[in-house]
């Protein structure tokens, strides 16, 4: 087991005695645990301009008419078309239109990167008509003033994806049309596997998982080191070289967080191990969390007037294999990926619904320290780290609490499932079989349980099995884990996994299967 043990965060047990984390009690069939950002979307909106009233004053400083706003933003429209088409030529990267919805943005980027290679650079640039911000020009009869008001429109768009030395692919969103609002994307797990390549820490991915890395807790403390510093300078970088526009407003563009995802991954070695646990977790989560539940888990006391807004607004619901509770803005995921990593992740659509102990500058002027929504800057990334880390550590812990009958899903699996062997084939059991259950009903004869059986004492009870068959049959239970041999002689006992199953399967039979089906003759 590597790593999940040196995160302390995660592998605590939880303030309940009785209740183990799901990484302590599979601790011997994780790889190991890892917290990271995931999908982190970015806006960037020129100070001066992002507002209608402030797009107004510019104008009126630059003595440009409020009437002519159209003609101002026109030649910058055009100086976006051109920067696209020179950083196309310059990358040899071609300028896709794409005008129908159901086209996927990624999937068309995925297919250039299979040919293109993953070497840093322009992978692509996706043009496209979309809803944008815009301003028109207004003229008040009653005041007799000129201004700008916002409305809403629609342009040209461009998408510019990169493969980021650092953040491996990113894309870039770029109106050419006045106020310019950016749009940033990035993951966290493509940001962690550049670093563990660099630090030369092999791994193997699926998506934007890890199902593999040879050093867990040195990747832990690699992704505790996403830096909002590095970020910037990075989203400067782009929006200089794609929006050149900036030199128009003397300003440098304002970054703010649109949506922050965070997870929490337990990688599995074996899907054998999570397919039948998450099929069970996912059927309970549904039924076992409640308003209640998912207001401690993002870490908000439940009032009267929060328990009205969750009961309009929290909706749990099967997303294909992922269970989503979501109250407000902020929801809570959990699912599977690529059959070994469970997730839990937390996606805040809006950080400020999130209190933290911060400074505060009053309106006179002073500063001081208290309970505040978190900031949309970026350099929120730091505090968001660990409040979104406590939501995932607090869901985490109610679903370890929840009955795991996967290990008898898996032994009930065994059982009934064929197995080969180099020398013979064994077929699983049939509970149901008159056959199988009289074998099994001779098996747990009382004598038997002090000392043991062997072939002879089973004949009697099986007459109408010869010597041979008896053999094979013994050896099918033993290669099935029914029974064990006693070491040095013919005689065997029954396993814990053969008495449970036997007596199971003799309960079913005699106080539920023939009584309902007598009962349904009547």
């Amino acid at each position: 087991m590597t790593g999940y043990r040196n995160d302390r965060r995660i592998s605590r047990r939880t303030t309940t005695m009785t209740t183990t984390l799901v990484t302590d009690r599979y601790h011997d069939r994780l790889h190991g645990v890892l917290n990271c950002y995931d999908r982190i979307v970015i806006t960037g909106t020129v100070p001066g301009a992002c507002y209608a009233q402030g797009m107004t004053a510019f104008l009126n400083s630059r003595h440009i008419r409020i009437f002519d706003y159209a003609r101002f933003a026109e030649p910058l429209r055009e100086r976006i078309r051109t920067r696209a088409q020179e950083l196309a030529a310059q990358h040899c990267a071609r300028i896709e239109h794409i005008n129908k919805a159901h086209i996927r943005k990624e999937d068309v980027v995925a297919q250039v990167l299979a040919q293109r290679g993953d070497h840093p650079g322009l992978v692509h640039v996706i043009s496209a008509m979309e809803a944008c911000p815009s301003y028109e020009p207004w003229h008040d009869k009653q005041t007799h003033q000129t201004f700008l008001r916002s409305t809403t429109g629609k342009c040209l768009h461009y998408y510019f994806y990169f493969l980021d030395a650092e953040l491996g692919l990113c894309y870039l969103r770029v109106p050419t049309w006045c106020p310019f609002k950016l749009q940033f994307y990035c993951n966290g797990h493509s940001w962690l596997a550049r670093q563990l390549s660099t630090a030369g820490i092999g791994f193997a991915m699926a998506d934007n998982g890890f199902i593999r890395i040879d050093d867990f807790p040195r990747a832990q403390q690699l992704a505790d080191t996403f830096k909002p510093d590095d970020l910037h300078r990075i989203l400067d970088h782009y929006a200089n070289l794609c929006c050149p526009v900036l030199d128009v407003f003397e300003q440098r563009y304002h970054w703010s967080l649109m949506q922050v995802e965070y997870s929490t991954d337990l990688v599995f070695r074996s899907q054998a191990t999570l397919a039948p646990w998450y099929e069970q977790l996912a059927r309970q989560a549904v039924l076992a969390v409640k308003a209640e539940q998912v207001s401690t888990f993002l870490g908000k006391k439940l009032s009267p007037q929060l328990a009205q807004e969750i009961g309009s607004r929290l909706s749990t619901r099967i997303e294909g294999t992922c269970i989503k509770h979501r109250m407000g803005s902020v929801s809570l995921k959990l699912y599977d990926k690529a059959g070994r990593i469970l997730r839990l992740e937390t996606t805040a659509n809006d950080v400020t619904f999130f209190q933290h102990h911060r400074k505060v500058e009053q309106r006179d002027g002073t500063t001081v320290r208290k309970l505040a929504p978190v900031k949309k800057t970026i350099y929120s990334l730091i505090d968001l780290r660990d409040i979104l880390l406590g939501c995932n550590r607090r869901y985490l812990e109610f679903l370890s609490a929840l009955d795991d009958h996967s290990s008898g899903q898996r032994d009930l699996d065994r059982l009934t499932t064929q197995r080969h062997t180099p020398q013979q084939t064994f077929k699983g059991f049939n509970f149901f079989d008159k056959t199988e259950q009289a074998l099994l009903r001779a098996l747990q004869r009382p004598e038997f349980n002090i000392h043991g059986l062997r072939r002879a004492d089973l004949q009697p009870h099986l007459p109408a099995k010869s010597p041979a068959a008896l053999s094979r049959q013994i050896r099918r239970l033993r290669e099935f884990g029914l029974i064990k041999r006693v070491t040095g002689t013919y005689r065997y006992y029954l396993t814990r996994l053969g008495r449970a199953a036997i007596a199971t399967c003799c309960k079913l039979t005699e106080f539920l299967i023939v009584p309902t089906l007598a009962t349904a003759q009547v």
